[in-house]
């Protein structure tokens, strides 16, 4: 019988990954459990568990004394004898016990308890394989869609993962058996399991896909300093280089644009800025702001970082977005409230002061 158990638990390594010895101590655990409930015992039981021996024994430790005050943890001389003849008063006397004769709750309280722990085991085994890819990026199947909810089912390696509809790319269409690729934002541990949080409209989705993509950012010569997004419309990115002979936002365009080209395919024609960063908070507004040009940056004094930001008559759409989308990521992306305006001023504004001409100029 010792051979099929520890046979057993081969397998169970085998098949679903879960340790030998991490089985046996929830299997020993368990066996404890079922003996206090079906003998009345208290914490005297002793249960070895030798995978490599094949050593199975289970005992209940009493000690000898002459007169009995706790049958619990204690047993008679002459009881004590009659399973063991050397037996002394003051001594330990272990009374062992055959599997087959546990009583049927303690045994149904064993398989409970082991089914729970295989159960807790499994759990803990795809929560570490998928907190191993939190802040990665995924291949997922599309399982199902709810047209009333908004909710999508993907089925991942393994288990599922709900695809919210406020994590879903605006206007994008997903069908069954299609397969995405999606950014694991968390994984929650819950009674039920790991709970994987996904989402397709995180900047990390965008930042790892170029990670992947250039090799510069991947071996660290490029490094991606901030990203903000409005996904299915667009994306700013802005990239720096400690290297002088590496220019990081052509790296990350590639040749004719190919590297960048193939993201946009990915993600369905969202429109990606790429921007060098600076540690110059002037330059690098003036160049977030891209695809719009910048007369002068001015920084505001205050606790809140805040800008204001002349650009050409001509640039001042260009320079706000459709819906205020550019000015809004832009501020996302370099921290700062911007205030931008056209460098011939607004409607009603005093123009500004010229200074005054000196009697040389005269």
């Amino acid at each position: 019988m010792n051979n099929e158990f520890f046979e057993a638990l081969g397998m169970l390594e085998k098949e679903r990954g879960i340790s030998e010895a991490y089985l046996v101590e929830k299997i020993k655990a368990a066996i404890v459990i079922a003996v206090k409930k079906g003998y009345d015992v208290e914490d005297n039981v002793e249960v070895v568990i030798e995978p490599t021996t094949g050593k199975f024994n289970v005992a209940i430790v009493k000690m000898i004394v002459d007169e009995v005050t706790d049958p619990r943890t204690e047993i008679t001389l002459t009881e004590a004898q009659n399973i063991k003849a050397r037996a002394r008063v003051g001594t330990q006397l272990e009374i062992p016990l055959k599997t087959k004769e546990f009583g049927r709750i303690a045994a149904q309280t064993a398989k409970h308890v082991i089914r729970q722990a295989l159960r807790e085991a499994e759990r803990n085994q795809m929560y570490a394989e998928m907190q191993s890819k939190s802040h990665e990026i995924v291949s997922a199947v599309v399982n199902k869609v709810d047209p009333v909810k908004g909710i999508v089912v993907l089925e991942l390696d393994k288990g599922e993962a709900i695809l919210p509809k406020n994590e879903q790319v605006p206007g994008e269409v997903l069908r069954e058996g299609e397969r995405i690729k999606v950014y694991v934002v968390d994984v929650a541990v819950t009674e039920k399991g790991p709970k994987t949080m996904i989402s397709r409209t995180h900047p990390g989705l965008v930042k790892r896909m170029f990670e992947m993509e250039v090799p510069e950012i991947f071996d660290g010569t490029v490094e991606i300093k901030a990203i903000s997004r409005e996904a299915g419309m667009r994306t700013k990115m802005a990239v720096y280089s400690k290297d002088e002979n590496v220019d990081p936002v052509g790296a990350c365009i590639g040749a004719r644009g190919a590297r960048v080209a193939g993201i946009v395919e990915e993600l369905n024609g969202e429109k990606i800025d790429i921007v060098r960063y600076s540690d110059d908070p002037v330059e690098f507004i003036s160049a977030a702001l891209s695809p719009a040009s910048v007369v002068k940056v001015e920084l505001l004094p205050g606790e809140i970082k805040s800008c204001r930001v002349t650009v050409p008559d001509n640039q001042l759409s260009l320079a706000i977005g459709n819906k205020g989308q550019n000015a809004r990521l832009t501020a996302r992306l370099t921290g700062y409230n911007i205030d931008i305006r056209p460098e011939s001023g607004y409607y009603g504004e005093e123009p500004e002061e010229k200074p005054a001409e000196t009697e040389a100029e005269n």
